[in-house]
């Protein structure tokens, strides 16, 4: 958990966003505009909007991976700029670019293991970790995949694969980035309908990128809606998922 007091950890909200702009280097045009955004804590956050919109850069923000030009950036109440570190150890992020040609030498298993490098020194795992390895691999439902090159793997079974490497470190926070887009639909709804309601009541929050919902019928508590790095549309109030 994070240090520094329960005291002055926002319990209600787990991101908060004030007038935030980001500019990636170089570039004069922001990638994110003013933005300002309170994401409730515990709940399923879809973000959606065009290609190029910015909600790649949102996350990226929220991580602190991009630091805003302007404005001020929350995590469970910590501010960005001084408890970085500190928040991104309770944080798991999937990137949507991660896909490893044939010739990558990690196992499955391996690759969900290395979840657990931040927290602890990389190497030889102790039992309990193990299990944690195998309890999140069984979770997806590819357990039948943990000895088995990761470059590999078909697309959507990788995925599963980075999805579990997030989930083993047991995070506060999770975000995805486009992570549904090689799978099946029946992989999609099994996650969406069976892993995040038991994560959103363990405590987890999750904000999910996706430029279309990931399939029929999806239902996200938060609904946000980014165009041309401007926040365009909030929907709040949809069905808790607990």
């Amino acid at each position: 958990m994070l240090s520094g007091g329960c005291a002055e950890v926002n319990k209600r909200y787990a991101v908060e966003l004030v007038n935030v702009s980001t500019y990636y280097y170089g570039e004069k045009r922001p990638a994110l505009r003013d933005i300002s955004l309170t994401i409730p804590s515990d709940t399923l956050t879809l973000i959606t909007g065009p290609n190029g919109a910015g909600k790649t850069t949102l996350l990226e923000t929220i991580l602190g991976l991009l630091k805003p030009k302007t404005g001020v950036v929350k995590v469970f109440g910590f501010d960005l700029r001084k408890d970085a570190a500190k928040i991104r150890r309770e944080c798991s992020y999937v990137p949507q670019d991660f896909m490893k040609p044939p010739s990558e030498p990690f196992k499955a298993r391996d690759v969900v293991a290395m979840g657990l490098s931040s927290k602890r020194a990389f190497g030889k795992l102790s039992k309990s970790d193990q299990k944690k390895v195998m309890e999140s691999l069984r979770a997806l439902r590819i357990l039948d995949l943990a000895e088995r090159s990761f470059g590999k793997l078909s697309g959507g079974q990788q995925q599963k694969v980075m999805l579990a490497r997030a989930l083993v470190r047991e995070p506060r926070l999770l975000l995805l980035d486009e992570p549904f887009s090689a799978m099946d639909q029946d992989s999609r709804k099994m996650i969406a309908e069976e892993i995040f309601p038991k994560l959103i009541r363990k405590g987890c929050t999750i904000m999910l990128v996706s430029h279309v919902p990931p399939f029929e019928g999806f239902k996200a508590n938060v609904v946000v809606e980014i165009e041309s790095g401007e926040l365009k549309e909030v929907k709040v109030g949809v069905p808790a998922l607990h």
